[in-house]
């Protein structure tokens, strides 16, 4: 089984208007409410791909029943902590250009965040654990240190996707992947990367430190995904991007359905290269019909 963590999803609500005249009354042109949150984008394109999974972490309120019930409409299993609080909302106002307004989210209890943790005491070995995304202040820095090492005991692989300190302490944990962008991969050693030769030298970097497989997204240049075995680049399949929100998470979502359902590490990377193409060419996340035909255009090559 996959399990999915999105520690703070949210409901996105896309709202498009024309002409924003801010101080007057403005009316909707349309508007569109989605799941959101980086875990959740994971389960959804899983989903799609008719890869079991179950999404794992907290929700409260009206919004939090918002979620499960969308979740539960794309046949995705959940079991979130239940927290008092509502699941936040998170406005995206389109008008020419894209303003967002983040809502906070709810604070977490010791108890609730507990919870979560005994949760993962329960999987098997065997079993995979995505951790995408940021964490809410209210469960401190090293709350992802806890269900790493929660893992740990169990034998149950983990992927880990987020950023700075978080992702460094837990590379020494050997996830089964991590992603990072080109962008939070220099972040992460505080340079400037303006190669792809660069790009190799960090992600093996991260490598070396423990992560199993490293996967950088570099946009319109593709991928590379760094092993113990060798380096290697995917092409771009053809399309036009509408979309940037989601397409690293669909990424992972391919990577690991593939393996998990084969082991195949290269049919994984094409795969998670399709899904991410597939989502940045579409207006929510990608479909499976997109995907499958995205699939036949990658390419991959040792370096």
């Amino acid at each position: 089984m996959i399990y999915t963590v999105t520690l703070n999803p949210s409901i996105d609500y896309i709202v498009h208007v024309d002409g924003l005249q801010l101080g007057e009354l403005n009316r909707m042109r349309s508007d569109l409410k989605l799941p959101g949150g980086k875990g959740i984008n994971v389960s959804r394109i899983l989903s799609r791909l008719g890869v079991e999974n179950t999404a794992l972490g907290f929700l409260g309120g009206f919004t939090g029943d918002f979620l499960r019930e969308t979740l539960a409409s794309e046949n995705i299993t959940t079991d979130f902590v239940q927290v008092t609080g509502d699941t936040r909302i998170n406005i995206k106002l389109k008008h020419g250009e894209e303003t967002e307004i983040n809502g906070q989210g709810p604070t977490i209890t010791p108890e609730e965040a507990d919870e979560l943790c005994r949760k993962l005491d329960s999987l098997a070995a065997g079993d995979i654990v995505v951790l995408s995304g940021s964490v809410p202040s209210s469960l401190g820095g090293m709350y992802y240190d806890r269900l790493i090492e929660a893992c740990g005991r169990i034998g149950v692989r983990f992927v880990l996707d987020t950023t700075g300190e978080a992702m460094l302490r837990g590379v020494s944990h050997r996830p089964l992947l991590i992603k990072p962008n080109h962008h939070e991969l220099a972040e992460l050693f505080n340079v400037e990367i303006n190669s792809i030769d660069q790009i190799i030298y960090y992600g093996k970097k991260l490598q070396e430190q423990g992560a199993e497989h490293v996967l950088v997204s570099m946009a319109g240049d593709g991928a590379v995904l760094i092993t113990k075995k060798g380096v290697y680049r995917s092409n771009v399949p053809q399309g036009t991007v509408r979309n940037s929100v989601g397409a690293g998470d669909s990424m992972i979502a391919g990577f690991v359905g593939a393996w998990a359902q084969g082991g195949d590490v290269m049919e994984a990377f094409a795969t998670g290269v399709a899904c991410g193409s597939a989502t940045a060419f579409s207006d929510d996340l990608a479909e499976t019909e997109l995907i499958h035909k995205l699939r036949k255009q990658v390419e991959i090559k040792f370096v």
